[in-house]
C-alpha cells in the first residue's frame, strides 16, 4: 500500500476514536491491505494519539480465544499498544457512553512485567522469568469500523480495537498460580454471564505473551519491563453499556470489578 493511504487510514481512524463515529471497513475499500499495511496504520495511529499528549505503558494480544476468533470471524492473533489513558483502577467508573462507540468487555489475565522481553526466541520460560504478577482483568474493546464488520486488517489497523481496560487490585506471582487450568466466571448486573479458563487463549495466557514477544521482536519492537500485557480474553465478548456492572473471578488469582457509566 501506498505511504500515503496508510497514513490517511491511520489519520481516519483516530478521528473516528476521537468524534466516536464508525468509518466504513478498510479491507472492503478495492485496494489490496497486507497484513503488515495494517500494523504500519495501527502505528501512525498510536503516533497520533502520543503526539496529542498519551504515553504507551504496554501492549495487548486481541483475538486468542476459539471463541473470539468465531464470534468476529477473524482466525488469527493480534497486537496493539496500550496508552496511560486507557487505564482505569478498580471501582473507578468506566465513562464508555463519552469514551467508546461499540464497546464490549471480556475479562482475561494482565501481566505486569519485571524485565524486558526481547524476540525472537523468547521461551515460556523466559516469559515467567520476566513476569512481575498476573492481575485479573476487564478488557473493553471497541471498533472503530462499522458493525464490528472487521476483517484481521481491519482490526490490526485499529489498534487491535483497543478500548479501555481495568486492573484487578490483587496481583500473584505467575509461578503460584497453574495459569492453563485457572478458572474464570464473569458476572454481568449479578448474574453469571460466562466461564472459561487459561486454557482457552492459545492453550495457555503464557503462550500468548510468548508469542506477542516474538512476532513483536521481528519488528524490532521489545516488551518492556513495568508494562501491562494483557493475554487475550478467556471468554466470549460482551456487548456492555451505561449502567452495567461487571465483574470477573479468576481462581488463584483474584477478580477485577467495572461499572459503566
Amino acid at each position: 500500500m501506498d505511504a500515503n493511504l496508510i497514513k490517511q487510514y491511520g489519520d481516519e481512524l483516530y478521528n473516528a476514536m476521537l468524534e466516536r463515529k464508525t468509518i466504513a471497513p478498510l479491507s472492503s475499500r478495492g485496494v489490496e491491505m497486507s497484513i503488515e499495511d495494517a500494523y504500519h496504520t495501527s502505528l501512525h495511529m498510536l503516533n497520533r494519539r502520543v503526539e496529542a499528549g498519551a504515553r504507551v505503558v504496554g501492549k495487548k494480544i486481541g483475538v486468542t480465544s476459539k471463541a473470539v476468533q468465531t464470534m468476529l470471524n477473524v482466525h488469527q492473533p493480534d497486537f496493539g499498544y496500550l496508552t496511560d489513558d486507557m487505564v482505569f483502577s478498580q471501582g473507578e467508573e468506566m465513562p464508555i457512553s463519552e469514551r467508546l462507540i461499540q464497546p464490549r468487555a471480556e475479562g482475561e489475565i494482565a501481566f505486569i512485567l519485571k524485565k524486558d522481553l526481547i524476540g525472537p526466541g523468547i521461551s515460556n520460560a523466559d516469559v515467567l522469568a520476566a513476569t512481575e504478577c498476573v492481575i485479573p482483568c476487564f478488557e473493553v474493546v471497541d471498533s472503530r469500523i462499522e458493525n464490528w464488520q472487521i476483517a484481521i486488517q481491519d482490526t490490526i489497523a485499529d489498534n487491535a480495537s483497543c478500548g479501555l481496560f481495568v486492573l484487578g487490585d490483587k496481583a500473584v506471582s505467575p509461578t503460584k498460580v497453574d495459569l492453563v487450568t485457572c478458572g474464570m466466571v464473569v458476572e454481568k448486573n449479578g448474574k453469571i454471564l460466562s466461564t472459561g479458563a487459561g486454557a482457552a487463549a492459545l492453550g495457555s495466557p503464557v503462550n500468548c505473551v510468548t508469542w506477542l514477544a516474538n512476532t513483536l521482536g521481528e519488528f524490532g519492537i521489545p516488551l518492556k519491563a513495568g508494562e501491562v500485557i494483557l493475554s487475550g480474553s478467556l471468554v466470549p465478548l460482551e456487548p456492555v453499556k451505561a449502567g452495567d456492572f461487571m465483574r470477573v473471578d479468576i481462581g488463584g488469582i483474584g477478580s477485577a470489578s467495572v461499572y459503566f457509566s
